[in-house]
This record gives C-alpha cells, sequence and structure tokens, in this order.
C-alpha cells in the first residue's frame, strides 16, 4: 500500500471526532480537503474504511483494524522523528496538557520559564478545567492527575503527592469563632464540592467514632478555584488542598482548622499518557522534568 502519512492522521480525527466536519474545522480546510483525503486512503487500502450516512459516521470492520494499526503507525513515525532530531537538538514540538485549574496553577505554570529553559525547542499548549478529558478524542498528550486511576488503556507515573486541609479565612473565624473539636463544624458554614462527592468525605483520626464526616456544605461549587476564592472571602470552611492553602498560610491569609482531628494522607499526582505515546522523547522530557521539580519542591518545604 502507497500510504500517506498525512491521510492516514486525517482519518485518525475523523474516527476520533465523529464527523468529517469536525476534522475539517480542526484544521481549517474545506470539507472537500477531508473527504478527498479519505477517498485516497481508502483507494490506497482497497476497502472502504467508514459507513457514511446520514446520521453520521461510523467504522466497518476494516477501518477498525485501520484505525488501530494507524495509530501505531503514525506513533512510530512520531517517536522516529523525535529521537532522530532530538539527538540534534533536543525534544522539540508541541506537547498538549490536560490539567485542573488547580495544578495548572501551582504546578505548571511555576515550572514552565525552567521547562523552556532547559528544552527551548518544546512547545505547550494547556488545557485547564476540572474535567477528565478523553485523551485521544481531544489529542492530549499528557493528563496530570490525582487520586486512583484505574484503566488499563493509559501508562501512568506518579510525579509528586499532595495532601488537604481544613482552612477558613482570618476574617471568617473572626466572625463565626475557631472551632475545637470536629462537633463543632455543625454549626459552621462548609463549602463543599458538586464535582466529587468523594471531596466531601472529611477523613477523621480519632478510631473511637465514625471514620469520617460526611459534608453537604452550606454552600457548594464544582470548580476549585471558585472553591479557594469562597474560602478567601470567608464565606466558610472548605477542606483545600496544601498546594494553595500552604503558601496562603505564610501570606496570613488563611488559617488551619482542626488539623489534629482530620486526616491527611499523602495523594499521589499522576502524569497520564496513552500507551502508544509515552515513549515519545518530548513526553518523557516534561515528565522527567515535573517529577524532578516537584520533588524538589516538597524537599524545601
Amino acid at each position: 500500500m502507497q500510504l500517506q502519512i498525512d491521510d492516514v492522521a486525517l482519518f485518525i480525527r475523523i474516527a476520533e471526532l465523529g464527523t468529517l466536519s469536525a476534522a475539517a474545522r480542526e484544521r481549517d480546510v474545506p470539507v472537500s480537503q477531508v473527504t478527498r483525503s479519505l477517498t485516497r486512503l481508502e483507494a490506497a487500502t482497497g476497502v472502504r474504511l467508514l459507513h457514511r450516512t446520514t446520521h453520521g459516521l461510523s467504522l466497518t470492520d476494516e477501518g477498525d483494524t485501520f484505525l488501530s494499526y494507524g495509530r501505531r503507525l503514525l506513533d512510530t513515525t512520531a517517536e522516529l522523528d523525535s529521537e532522530l532530531h532530538g539527538r540534534i537538538s533536543g525534544p522539540s514540538g508541541w506537547v498538549r496538557i490536560s490539567v485542573s485549574p488547580l495544578l495548572a496553577e501551582c504546578v505548571v505554570a511555576p515550572s514552565l520559564c525552567g521547562l523552556y529553559q532547559r528544552y527551548p525547542k518544546l512547545q505547550l499548549e494547556i488545557s485547564a478545567d476540572d474535567r477528565i478529558a478523553d485523551m485521544a478524542r481531544e489529542g492530549i498528550d499528557i493528563a496530570i492527575r490525582v487520586g486512583t486511576l484505574y484503566s488499563d488503556t493509559v501508562v501512568a507515573r506518579q510525579i509528586g503527592v499532595h495532601g488537604r486541609t481544613l482552612y477558613a479565612a482570618p476574617s471568617y473565624l473572626a466572625a463565626f469563632g475557631q472551632p475545637t473539636h470536629p462537633d463543632d463544624l455543625k454549626h459552621h458554614r462548609l463549602i463543599a464540592s458538586s464535582a466529587s462527592p468523594a471531596l466531601n468525605r472529611w477523613g477523621l483520626t480519632d478510631k473511637s467514632g465514625p471514620p469520617e464526616l460526611q459534608v453537604s456544605g452550606h454552600t457548594r461549587t464544582d470548580n476549585s478555584a471558585l472553591l479557594l476564592a469562597l474560602v478567601l472571602q470567608g464565606v466558610g470552611i472548605a477542606r483545600i488542598n496544601d498546594m494553595y492553602g500552604l503558601p496562603l498560610v505564610r501570606e496570613g491569609r488563611l488559617v488551619p482548622v482542626l488539623e489534629s482531628f482530620f486526616t491527611s494522607p499523602p495523594i499521589p499526582i499522576y502524569a497520564v499518557m496513552l500507551q502508544e505515546r509515552h515513549r515519545l522523547p518530548k513526553i518523557r522530557a516534561c515528565i522527567d522534568y515535573w517529577e524532578q521539580w516537584m520533588t524538589t519542591r516538597e524537599a524545601s518545604r
């Protein structure tokens, strides 16, 4: 088969995005150009790769097989290109990152100048929100995530840890008082997460009582950055990532609450990659750097 690599890449994006028009918009080209590419590819392979109906697109059996091999072909080509050019000029090219706003602010942003200084030919596109990205569909190279990972379709490498503590603003404590026992929280305004129920289970250290406090919240939000803003404004008490909280304690803008009563086990931070992409030098370079950066930061606390 006389395949054109760009046609293979475009077919993969068509399959991931689900429509010819979406692939055309992503490349900023006419749909007719995408159609010609698909026609060329089907002529080269001698099989129909997609069913096209008024209801949309679906892969044929041959298309599904080709998708798997096509991804491997692209990844091998990209890996070869990176290895050859990397030996001359170092890791280079675009790396697409998916990360929560918290980790974007506390890890990616403060480390980026150092990363660019070490690898000046790297370029990052950063998508920062609290949702879990579909890495294949959205073309994500690295997703930085916390907690437990259950998928066997990705490769995950731990790059650091973080913990969570209850915090309140001095203005809130001046208005409502400092709680001295978890039972006091019944009379306080608590801020809960509406995005993740697990974040509303606050583990307790006292083994003689219940293992955790289930928080429904006086206020709820699905955004970690907004939750922090609410606490800083004196709206209530919340359980906040220590990467946010500790610097603000040093600035006098937050106060830890009931530290001895609530557990804060180390929570791993992972760099997650699709299995077929984790060996690319540009991806390895980013992850190696972030792991080193977080280790150095933890040691300096």
